[in-house]
């Protein structure tokens, strides 16, 4: 069955094949509130406007995962921490853990989020379903060469595997992804 009929023979229609709804069942897994969800979707479409691709719930060697890791097309790594509420910022220490693994860190936030609480020595996004704005640009803390390394192969190796996956379930069923 070819893309346009499994649409209902209308072109302008939204590609619902089995693959695609995998996809989208994958990045909405269930951990996610729809805040979180709506948040994630403005920091995706502010990330790409900025040149940035970017990964969700990647794995880190330190055992965390990082809700967005975000690559510059010069090797920078931002990562971004998604706070839907200030229930879920406060109740989360783990956050300082992710800096060694980041060229920038920020925190993104829905825009009714009171911004005061956000430390200084983090970045800034305010973003909603239909996108986002870098209200202050987290501190550069350059990555030792060694961690830059790793980080962009996890990165590529992640991306590499996750569209496998979109591809073919049985890359899920072997557990090769992270």
């Amino acid at each position: 069955m070819t893309k346009r009929q499994s649409n209902d023979n209308n072109p302008q229609a939204p590609e619902t094949t089995p693959d695609r709804v995998r996809l989208a069942a994958a990045l909405a897994d269930g951990r996610q509130s729809e805040a979180a969800l709506a948040i994630h979707r403005g920091v995706g479409r502010l990330l790409r406007a900025h040149g940035l691709a970017h990964l969700s719930e990647m794995s880190l060697a330190n055992g965390r995962r990082a809700d967005v890791v975000a690559l510059s097309t010069s090797g920078d790594i931002w990562i971004v921490e998604i706070k839907s509420s200030v229930l879920d910022f406060r109740s989360d220490q783990k956050w300082p853990e992710y800096r060694d693994y980041c060229d920038q860190y920020l925190f993104a936030v829905a825009p009714d989020f009171p911004a005061t609480l956000i430390p200084d020595d983090a970045g800034l996004i305010v973003a909603d379903r239909y996108g986002g704005e870098i209200i202050r640009p987290g501190p550069s803390h350059r990555l030792q060469p060694a961690r830059r390394r790793a980080m962009l192969l996890a990165f590529a190796r992640s991306a590499a595997l996750r569209l496998a996956c979109a591809a073919d379930p049985e890359v899920e069923a072997q557990g090769q992804i992270d």
